[in-house]
Parts: structure tokens; C-alpha cells; sequence
């Protein structure tokens, strides 16, 4: 999958990356999307030091990081399903926009989670347009709640409910796209609970919306339904990550043979898009590797 030297395999490796696993960005034309939302409010300034890492990537004019709306335009928006509005944001590239969708679908903080938005700001850098969903209908988890009724609250989190709330968004992206001339497929990624649900998904899709997806260190995956996803599907986790172990991952690569499996050494849940000062050097590989996955899943071979 044009990962260069890092091994992939139906055995997950354990290992630490070193590599560089950049793509040129490609330049496409920029979506036109039909509507007209609220700007979201960024302290650009406070994130500045971020965005030079991530839009380096994307071979952006430096001079351009000052103005960062020049980059990527963030709006906040409604999604009709049926009578009930799902909100979301969406994040779309401005200088280099590729015409492909992505979903990112939140942890359990929600679609609002400053991670989250910033993580989903760094791929809409790369090229892309960005739609984060919420997925729990306003209710998503507080780290001020007891710890003791965070099971109460999954059991709430109905799977019929978010999965709807999944392809409401795909739709309404994909329909964005389409009223553009566009007709890519869409990609997903997803993190701890997103990313089990990035598995539900695309065993559910059939190929019908999504052409890739990325889980990394999904929540309660059902492996069983691995054998039912048509697109390529790369796991990330850590070793150390109790709630993603990599024998949930090995059976997922035991059923499906075109789902891969990179493993970090010594790391545990999160590190991707929440990592400590320790852990930003294989954050940043994991991004670069997830931004190969998709390059070659969305863009190379559609």
C-alpha cells in the first residue's frame, strides 16, 4: 500500500516507526459546496505551531500559515435525518482540495472535542473535506461524570442510532460532492469508540459509500463482521492499549485479508490524536502512514 519499509501483515508487527511515509498532495479541484453555515471560531494564533507541522506536508507556502483560514474553512452545520438534525462540522481544504469526502468519526468526548477538531483541521490540510458528525445526539461523555456510570452511558449509545447517524452524514457529504460533479468515494476514520464503529460501518456499507477506512485503537469491535467489508481497512493500535488488544485485531486480519495492522511499541490508548510530549513522534507516523492509506485507497486507485 506504499508504506515504503514498514511492514504490514496479516500478523500484526510490533514495532516503533521511523520512517518517512509522505505523498505529494495532488490538485485537484476544490469542491464547491452549496451551502452557507456559521464560521467556526478558531484561535488560529494558539495553534499556529501545530498547523506548521501539519500543513508542511501538503507543500503549502509557508507565508501562508499566518492566515490559516487561507488553508482549510471550518463551518458548523445541520444535518436533516427524517425529522431529527444531526450536528456536525465540516473542515474543507481551500489551497489544495482533492474532491474526496472523509468521515471522522469522534471518541466518546464527541465531535466537538477540541482533539478531535484539530486532528480532523490537520487532515482537511491535506487536501481533503472533512464532516465529524455527532454521534451522540448533545450527549456526549464529560470527563466530569463519575467513571462508575460511563458503562450506563455506552449502553445508551444505541447501535442502530449512530449507525443511522453515520450514513445520514455519508449522504449528505456525498451528495455535497456529487451536486459538484464529483463522485468520489468517501473515506473513514475513527478513534476508540469511532473506530469500532468505523468496523460496523464499512461491513454494513457493502461498498457503497466509503472506498477506505482507518479505525485506530477501536472500542468494542465485533471481528465477526470483518469478513463482510469490501474496501481496505488499516487498524492502528498500541501494545499497551488494554482496550483495544491486538488479538481483536489479528481476528479482524484472520477474516479479512485486506484489512492491515500497524502495532506502536510501548504505546498505549489515544496517542494518535491526544499524545503527550512523549508520544508526538509516533502520533506523527501514524498520521503519515494513515495519510499514505487513504492517498492510495481514495485517490490512486479511484
Amino acid at each position: 500500500m506504499g508504506l515504503g519499509s514498514a511492514p504490514l501483515s496479516t500478523a500484526p508487527p510490533i514495532y516503533k516507526l521511523h520512517k518517512n511515509h509522505l505523498r505529494p498532495a495532488t490538485g485537484a479541484s476544490p469542491a464547491a459546496f452549496r451551502f452557507v453555515q456559521k464560521s467556526i471560531a478558531y484561535s488560529w494564533n494558539e495553534r499556529r505551531q501545530k498547523l506548521a507541522v501539519g500543513c508542511s506536508q501538503v507543500s503549502v507556502d509557508k507565508s501562508i500559515i499566518d492566515e490559516a483560514c487561507e488553508l482549510v474553512n471550518g463551518t458548523e452545520l445541520t444535518i436533516e435525518d427524517e425529522g431529527e438534525v444531526i450536528p456536525a462540522y465540516l473542515f474543507t481544504a481551500v489551497k489544495n482540495n482533492n474532491g474526496t469526502g472523509i468521515l471522522l468519526l469522534s471518541d466518546i468526548f464527541g465531535f466537538h472535542d477540541s482533539a478531535t477538531t484539530d486532528f480532523a483541521y490537520r487532515v482537511a490540510c491535506n487536501g481533503y473535506n472533512v464532516l465529524v458528525p455527532d454521534l451522540f445526539r448533545g450527549d456526549s461523555w464529560r470527563k466530569d461524570r463519575p467513571q462508575a456510570l460511563l458503562e450506563e452511558w455506552i449502553a445508551k449509545q444505541k447501535p442502530e442510532h449512530v449507525a443511522r447517524a453515520i450514513f445520514a452524514s455519508a449522504r449528505w457529504i456525498k451528495d455535497e460532492l456529487a451536486a459538484a460533479g464529483i463522485s468520489n468515494k468517501l473515506g473513514i476514520i475513527g478513534f476508540c469508540f469511532g473506530g469500532g464503529r468505523v468496523v460496523d460501518i464499512l461491513a454494513q456499507d457493502q461498498d457503497a459509500y466509503f472506498g477506505s477506512g482507518v479505525s485506530c485503537y477501536g472500542t468494542r469491535i465485533d471481528s465477526s463482521v470483518a469478513s463482510k467489508i469490501t474496501v481496505p481497512l488499516l487498524l492502528i493500535t498500541g501494545d499497551e492499549d488494554a482496550l483495544c488488544p491486538i488479538t481483536k485485531l489479528e481476528e479482524i486480519t484472520k477474516r479479512n485479508d485486506s484489512a492491515k495492522v500497524v502495532v506502536f511499541n510501548g504505546r498505549g490508548h489515544g496517542f494518535v490524536h491526544r499524545p503527550t510530549a512523549e508520544e508526538d513522534a509516533d502520533a506523527e507516523e501514524a498520521f503519515n502512514i494513515m495519510r499514505n492509506w487513504l492517498h492510495d485507497g481514495l485517490l490512486v486507485q479511484k
